[in-house]
């Protein structure tokens, strides 16, 4: 079994901090994305906790831990019961389709966040046997707070962080066969064809450009795609997202013909690449590569903080990214049959050749537990 002594945990209350709690969302809506602002984090918003809630709950109990001092709201979790059966298991709202998870809390009152997290396990009224804490960021209070945990997962998750001087002090910062390749490719997409990238700011148009998305997803990746499988809940966060101004969905089109897309979202001063897709039939043309480097001189140029390319160790990430800020997957248990269920789990992934991901891992935990649970 991992565990994560690496992590210090939080032992002082926070002073004066008064716990609320709800069994709906909508009671902090008004006071919940401003939090999120201060995170960047777009997965921490209302918006997405909301839509996601709607798609994925199916009615399960919910529990929303505020944390507030002097009146004012400092921390937020969401937790609600994932499982009752072979094993009631808790998780953070939002888990699978967000790439960052945790408290909604600015960086400076992490420690409000730990601290609600806390007393929401403590509280909440399931009686729950395991907690999923998932994607949630490595040496963080939140992390810290669940010490006695195991480690399930640790997720690559690169960041590149805005120089000064935008997009052309970043490629005079990379090699000089990185910056040749990147005007290469893009100058050759030039000569041969006649070249537009469009972002979607139209309503009216945004149906027909999310058609193109997921066609083009899927051309690359194949009708198996998670991405695809959640395309109900991406186009109703998304019209959402275009009408909060936080929408990025760029079309690389050659000759009038989409080639290339590109959706993520604009968010608080950081822009955030969450999925793409391209026509095998340009492969040659580098368009998905093309279009990644005109999103990230976009976002440069319009003076985001950061462009974050969310969790996965693609290679194409290292090129461009800076830094990992890596994530994790935390399980907690109270119960015998949960911490044997987490025990088998871990010693399962310890086994050579067997890396998967933190999703697999997750559906394996669910069924190791409930055979557990049938020998007792």
């Amino acid at each position: 079994m991992t565990s994560i002594a690496h992590h210090s945990r939080t032992t002082a209350t926070p002073a004066a901090c008064e716990l609320e709690t709800f069994d709906e969302l909508e009671s902090l809506q008004s006071e919940w994305t401003p939090l999120a602002e201060q995170s960047g984090n777009v997965f921490a918003t209302w918006e997405w906790m909301s839509v996601w809630h709607r798609h994925f709950a199916h009615d399960r109990p919910l529990l929303v831990a505020a944390c507030r001092t002097d009146g004012q709201l400092r921390a937020v979790v969401a937790l609600y019961l994932f499982s009752e059966r072979p094993l009631r298991i808790a998780r953070l709202v939002g888990h699978g389709a967000a790439d960052e998870l945790g408290a909604i809390a600015a960086p400076a009152d992490a420690a409000f966040g730990a601290w609600a997290l806390d007393r929401a396990l403590a509280e909440a009224p399931w009686r729950w046997q395991v907690f999923l804490a998932e994607d949630v960021p490595a040496g963080s209070a939140l992390a810290g707070s669940l010490s006695a945990g195991t480690l399930i997962a640790g997720t690559v998750n690169p960041v590149l962080r805005a120089p000064a001087g935008g997009w052309e002090a970043y490629l005079a910062s990379r090699s000089a066969n990185f910056r040749q390749q990147v005007r290469r490719r893009e100058r050759n997409l030039a000569r041969a064809h006649r070249v537009d990238y469009r972002l979607c700011d139209d309503p009216d148009r945004l149906e027909a450009d999310l058609d193109a998305l997921f066609a083009l997803h899927a051309a690359r990746w194949g009708d198996d795609s998670v991405f695809g499988g959640l395309a109900a809940f991406h186009r109703e966060f998304a019209a959402v997202a275009l009408a909060r101004g936080w929408l990025r969905l760029w079309l690389l089109e050659l000759d009038g013909r989409a080639a290339a897309a590109w959706y993520g979202f604009r968010f608080a001063g950081v822009e955030s690449y969450y999925q793409a897709g391209w026509d095998p039939a340009f492969q040659e043309s580098s368009v998905g590569f093309v279009l990644l480097g005109h999103s990230i001189r976009e976002a440069l140029e319009d003076g985001m903080t950061e462009y974050r390319f969310l969790r996965g160790d693609e290679a194409y990430k290292s090129r461009f990214a800076d830094e990992d800020r890596r994530l994790e997957t935390i399980a907690l248990s109270r119960t015998l049959v949960g911490r044997a269920a987490i025990a088998a789990e871990a010693a399962t992934r310890r086994r050579p050749g067997m890396r998967r991901a933190a999703a697999a891992a997750r559906s394996r935990l669910t069924s190791i537990s409930g055979r557990l649970e049938a020998r007792r």
